[in-house]
């Protein structure tokens, strides 16, 4: 669900400077050569995966809709720009009234994507086009890096319920952006309130080691908040003795407690111990939560713990070790001129060092076997075969500069699990590899 369902309101500022400056001045001298309205498109893409990855994901795809809606260039920006001198009065009279009017297509949020796959298509004029560059490619790059980071601790968790709790870890917008895309990729819930005001995304939380310390004693501090927050509360066990502490939570909330929250020690032994100690005392419905610079690799050596579920922080905000996806923008097609009839023509970069791109305007599909499991991401210029076209990828965002395809945040969320299920087992495997299927082009 997203802030759209719950009727909240959600005011995104203009986001016409979230831009690289040579994107203006690269406008103005298009303007003065009569280029800038040449018909062009523009396609999103990653050359590689990060390294060890056997497969992206999508993610950050509303807000890119949000951004583009809300690239606009009120007085105060055009003042800003005026008074850098950054770019000329004529340039400044075109953008002051800007409005994209072009088309976006793009994967689908919480699709998956591999080298080569154009997650993005942005069509129209130059001008217009060429401004969202920085913008697009800032939202992709990072939500998609967490959804990632995401997706494979999901994976790791096996079903355990998975708790966002960067927001101190990060910049905090990021932090807001963050656990959207943690959602995206398999969490359940997050500690940042922003987040869920927002987004709709279920938010939880209730004490840390500071109100155990303010308390004259662990049973005074367990006492308050279970007659604050009730039974089913959760409790964090390891300011001091976790032994006697779990005694003493038990003894002031019954075999109702709701959990008991780790945070430090050998995680697999304490869990062991706790869970023993709980069933013991008649607790056999207290879960356990465990936290503590976890990542993927931590959540999947804890497989064989007694844990419920998993507060991750530093390395979910941060990629967990791959923060961005390296995503490019590249002109891939133009027309020969301004005239809206000029027949597009394929352009792309000749380099050295692996920055090579494929020209043309570009669609993609998964091809799958008979199974139904993928088995190559192909992308295509051109017609598409017939066998593929009920396997294509890119759906339509924005016609004619209106957003036209919206969607509740549980949709990406649930597609996200649907494209999992449907590549190759070894995807969700944490051990280093190539992507998981090839890209094959048409």
């Amino acid at each position: 669900m997203n802030a759209a369902d719950l009727g909240l309101p959600v005011d995104v500022p203009s986001t016409a400077l979230f831009t690289d400056q040579y994107e203006f001045t690269m406008l103005q001298a298009a303007l003065k050569a009569g280029t800038a309205e040449r018909r062009s498109v523009f396609e999103v893409f990653t050359r590689r995966l990060p390294e060890g990855r056997r497969y992206g994901v999508v993610a950050g795809t509303g807000r890119v809709l949000d951004a583009v809606e809300n690239f606009r260039f009120d007085a105060g920006v055009l003042d800003f720009l005026r008074e850098r001198r950054i770019v000329d009065e004529p340039t400044l009279d075109w953008l002051a009234g800007y409005r994209f009017s072009g088309s976006i297509w793009g994967y689908p949020e919480g699709e998956v994507y591999f080298p080569g796959s154009p997650i993005v298509r942005v069509e129209g004029s130059f001008a217009e086009c060429v401004l969202l560059e920085t913008v697009i490619l800032s939202i992709l790059n990072h939500d998609s890096a967490i959804a990632a980071a995401a997706s494979r601790m999901s994976a790791a968790a096996r079903g355990r319920r998975l708790i966002e709790m960067g927001a101190r870890r990060t910049h905090e917008l990021s932090a807001v952006a963050a656990a959207r895309a943690a959602y995206v990729g398999g969490f359940d819930s997050t500690s940042d309130l922003a987040a869920g005001f927002r987004y709709g995304i279920p938010t939880v939380g209730t004490s840390a080691h500071a109100f155990t310390l303010l308390h004259d004693s662990e049973r005074g501090a367990f006492q308050a908040q279970v007659d604050s927050l009730g039974r089913g509360t959760t409790l964090l066990v390891d300011t001091y003795d976790v032994t006697e502490a779990v005694r003493t939570a038990v003894d002031i909330a019954g075999p109702e407690l709701g959990a008991v929250r780790i945070d430090s020690g050998d995680l697999l032994l304490v869990a062991h111990r706790v869970r023993r100690q709980l069933d013991e005392l008649g607790a056999t419905n207290t879960k356990i939560v465990v936290t503590s610079d976890l990542d993927e690799y931590a959540i999947a050596s804890l497989a064989a713990a007694p844990v419920d579920a998993y507060g991750v922080g530093t390395q979910l905000v941060t990629g967990s070790g791959h923060p961005t996806c390296s995503m490019v923008y590249k002109l891939v097609a133009r027309a020969r001129s301004a005239d809206p009839s000029a027949p597009l023509q394929p352009v792309a970069k000749k380099s050295l060092g692996g920055k090579l791109s494929v020209g043309g305007r570009k669609w993609a599909a998964r091809r799958r076997n008979a199974e139904g499991v993928a088995e190559a991401e192909v992308v295509g210029v051109g017609e598409m075969s017939a066998e593929l076209a009920e396997q294509q990828l890119l759906v339509e965002l924005v016609r004619d500069g209106e957003v036209v395809a919206r969607e509740p945040l549980d949709a990406a969320r649930d597609r996200h699990i649907a494209a999992l299920t449907g590549l190759p087992m070894s995807g969700i495997q944490l051990s280093r590899g190539e992507p998981v299927i090839p890209t094959e082009y048409a």
